[in-house]
C-alpha cells in the first residue's frame, strides 16, 4: 500500500521534510482556506502540488484529496443547488486536470469526528482522544439543552452526565465545548451554543431517509464528472458511526455502505475504509466489511479503538484496539494484489495511519487534535512492519 501522511499545509507545525522522515511519501492534504462551495481552481491546486513537490529529492507527491467538503445546503438539500454543484463538479475537473484523482469526502451533518476529551491520560504520560457518552449526554442534555435529548440516552448514563454537570465549572464547559469543535478541519468559523443550536434548528425534520436521498442527489449530479475525470470519490464513514444531538447519521455500518455504492453503481463511487470510525460501533466487523467492499476500497485510514460497554470508547495504539488489524492489513493486501493481477494501473491503496497518541516530545505541542508527529510515526512502523510481514507470508506485493 502507498504509505501516505496527512498535512495540514504550510501552516502545519509538521514540516515536509519532517514527513519524508517517517518513511510515508503520499500526501493527504486540502485547501482547507477555501471556503465551502467555492472553486478550487487550477492555480491554487498547483500551488499546493508545487508546494509538496518543490524538493525533489523528498519524492513527495499529493496522494488524496482530504476532503473537498460538501455545503451544509447539499446535506440540507435547501434550494436552488445548481452552483453548489456545479462548483463541486469544477474543483473535481480542476484536481483531475492537475493528476490529483482520488477524493474522500464525508457526508455527516454539520460536524465532523467528535470526542469529549483530546487528552486522556495514557501510561506513561502520553494522551489519547476520547469519547465518554456520558459526558456527551451532558453537553447535549444541560449544555445545548437540545428538547428531547434525554430519551436518547440510558439512564445510568443521564445519572452520570447530570453528575459531570454538577460538578462541571464554566472552564470546564467551554472545554468541553471548544473539544467538540476540534474535530471541524481547517480555517473555518466554530460554533458557540447559540450558533450550534441554530444549525441544529436547520436539520429538524430531516430524518435519516432524508439526508440519504441528499446523499443520493449528490452523488447522481457528481459522478458523471468523476467518470468522465477518472476520480475516485471516496466516502468517509461517520465517527462515531451513531446519531448525535438529534442529527442522523447514514454511513455507520455495512448496511449503509451497500446502499450508498449501489445507488448509483459507479466503479468511481468508493470507500474510504476507516477502520477507527467503524471500529466503534459494537455491531461492526472492519474485517468483514473490508472484504465485503474492498473492490470499491481506494483509501483507507488505519488506526484502532478501545470500545465500553456504555457506548464509550479511547483511541488505542494502532495494533492494540478491538480491531484485528493483521487481519485488516491483510484482506486490503490481498484486494490490492488483486488489482495488480488484473493489471490495473492505479491497484496501490494509499493508506494512513490515522490519528495518534500524543507521545514524547509531542505532548503539548501545537499540533491539530490527533494528529502529532511521534504518535503517527509509531503508528506507521507498526503498519508498515505489519505489511512487510504480511506480503512475504502471502507473497502480496505491499
Amino acid at each position: 500500500m502507498e504509505q501516505c501522511w496527512r498535512w495540514f499545509g504550510p501552516e502545519d507545525v509538521i514540516t515536509l521534510p519532517m514527513i519524508r522522515q517517517t518513511g510515508a511519501t503520499g500526501i493527504v492534504t486540502a485547501l482547507h482556506q477555501i471556503p465551502y462551495g467555492e472553486v478550487w481552481s487550477v492555480d491554487e491546486i498547483e500551488k499546493r502540488k508545487a508546494m509538496i513537490a518543490a524538493d525533489p529529492v523528498l519524492g513527495l507527491r499529493w496522494s488524496v484529496v482530504e476532503s473537498l467538503p460538501i455545503h451544509e445546503r447539499i446535506k440540507l438539500g435547501e434550494g436552488d443547488l445548481t452552483g453548489l454543484f456545479d462548483n463541486y463538479r469544477q474543483s473535481m475537473r480542476n484536481l483531475a486536470a492537475c493528476g490529483v484523482d482520488v477524493i474522500c469526502y464525508n457526508f455527516m451533518p454539520v460536524l465532523d469526528w467528535t470526542r469529549t476529551l483530546l487528552n486522556a491520560p495514557l501510561p506513561g504520560g502520553g494522551t489519547a482522544l476520547r469519547f465518554d457518552i456520558a459526558v456527551f449526554a451532558a453537553f447535549d442534555c444541560f449544555m445545548l439543552e437540545r428538547p428531547g435529548a434525554e430519551a436518547d440516552f440510558a439512564p445510568e448514563t443521564l445519572a452520570k452526565a447530570r453528575a459531570w454537570f454538577g460538578r462541571s465549572t464554566p472552564a470546564d464547559r467551554d472545554r468541553l465545548l471548544a473539544t467538540i469543535m476540534a474535530g471541524l478541519p481547517g480555517a473555518f468559523d466554530r460554533f458557540d451554543i447559540p450558533g450550534l443550536r441554530k444549525m441544529l434548528a436547520a436539520y429538524r425534520g430531516i430524518t435519516a431517509d432524508r439526508l440519504r436521498d441528499n446523499l443520493a442527489r449528490f452523488l447522481r449530479e457528481i459522478m458523471p464528472v468523476a467518470e468522465e475525470c477518472n476520480i475516485k470519490m471516496c466516502i468517509h464513514p461517520d465517527d462515531p458511526p451513531r446519531p448525535l444531538m438529534g442529527l442522523p447519521r447514514i454511513v455507520s455500518n455495512g448496511a449503509d455502505i451497500g446502499f450508498i455504492l449501489s445507488v448509483v453503481p459507479s466503479p468511481m463511487n468508493g470507500l474510504t475504509l476507516c477502520a477507527g470510525s467503524l471500529g466503534a460501533n459494537p455491531d461492526n466487523d472492519c474485517v468483514a466489511i473490508a472484504r465485503r467492499f474492498a473492490d470499491r476500497i481506494y483509501f483507507a485510514h488505519l488506526r484502532n479503538v478501545r470500545k465500553e460497554p456504555d457506548g464509550s470508547f479511547q483511541e488505542a495504539a494502532h495494533l492494540d484496539g478491538d480491531t484485528d488489524m493483521v487481519a485488516l492489513v491483510v484482506a486490503l493486501l490481498e484486494e490490492q494484489q488483486r488489482r495488480k493481477d488484473a493489471g490495473l494501473n492505479d491497484w496501490r491503496i494509499p493508506m494512513r495511519p490515522d490519528h495518534g497518541h500524543e507521545l514524547l516530545d509531542d505532548v503539548g505541542k501545537k499540533t491539530h487534535p490527533g494528529y502529532p508527529a511521534i504518535g503517527r510515526l509509531k503508528g506507521l512502523a507498526e503498519l508498515r512492519g505489519v505489511m512487510a510481514a504480511a506480503a512475504k507470508f502471502y507473497n502480496f506485493q505491499p
